[in-house]
């Protein structure tokens, strides 16, 4: 068994995916979180598995606060400790907002930042008993700029920066540093519905012309959950190419 342990939500699949092996392969046990695709879980559980590296797999729901519990319950029965959290697990849509519904209102604030307070707080019961620990929440770029047609989203991703900034002011005395990453745009299954021509349009506003990938994310969450960055809490990293400044 590993000396340090990670929790990541919304882990089998996309970025999630990508941070989970990357920790995996960097020292970490690793728990995969997942609330649907349980098979994508599995078979990450098992190619990481077969290359010599520790991880399990645990359903949760973010959204709902007994099963964030549950989910930490569970790291702490099986590897002892929490070292880092990756706050990942999220939802997206791209909608005009006269027609944003309060229901894909409320499904957005339920996981994208509902989620981020339920397992910060679930994994900080932990933490602060050790005095140690890393928090890292996945927002996006369109938290820090806004995006048109995805007001929703871009609100809530914005809470998630907010949250990040208050939580690391609040926590740091306890030796826990919290942070952000803000993704651009990440060539995952969500970008599936975008044409060629479409991917090009985008592409040409980004200044270094290229669409990122999940590694750059989960490179960058193991930059922030290392030594290298004892000395920065409560930023906001973007990962996006230059697209936002």
């Amino acid at each position: 068994m590993n000396t340090k342990t990670a929790v990541i939500t919304g882990a089998s699949r996309g970025i999630g995916r990508a941070i989970a092996s990357a920790f995996a392969k960097n020292g970490y046990n690793v728990v995969i979180n997942y609330h649907n695709s349980e098979s994508s879980a599995l078979e990450l559980k098992n190619t990481l598995i077969s290359q010599g590296y520790e991880c399990d797999i645990f359903k949760a729901d973010v959204g709902n606060y007994d099963e964030c519990m549950a989910l930490m319950n569970f790291c702490i029965e099986k590897y002892g400790k929490i070292d880092t959290l990756v706050n990942n697990a999220g939802i997206s849509q791209i909608k005009l907002f006269t027609d944003i519904t309060p229901n894909e209102w409320d499904s957005m604030v339920k996981t994208n930042l509902t989620g981020v307070f339920n397992c910060s707080q679930c994994a900080l019961k932990y933490m602060l008993k050790e005095h140690s620990g890393n928090i890292i929440n996945i927002s996006s770029m369109w938290g820090v700029d806004g995006a048109s047609c995805e007001v929703h989203y871009s609100a809530v991703k914005a809470g998630v920066i907010g949250f990040t900034k208050a939580l690391a002011k609040e926590v740091g005395l306890s030796n826990i540093r919290v942070n952000c990453i803000a993704p651009g745009v990440i060539m995952t299954d969500m970008m599936n519905g975008f044409s060629k021509d479409e991917l090009e349009d985008i592409k040409s506003e980004i200044p270094l012309n290229t669409f990122g990938t999940p590694d750059d994310v989960a490179n960058t969450a193991l930059f922030l959950a290392s030594d290298h960055a004892k000395f920065i809490t409560g930023q906001t990293l973007g990962v996006n190419g230059g697209q936002v400044m």
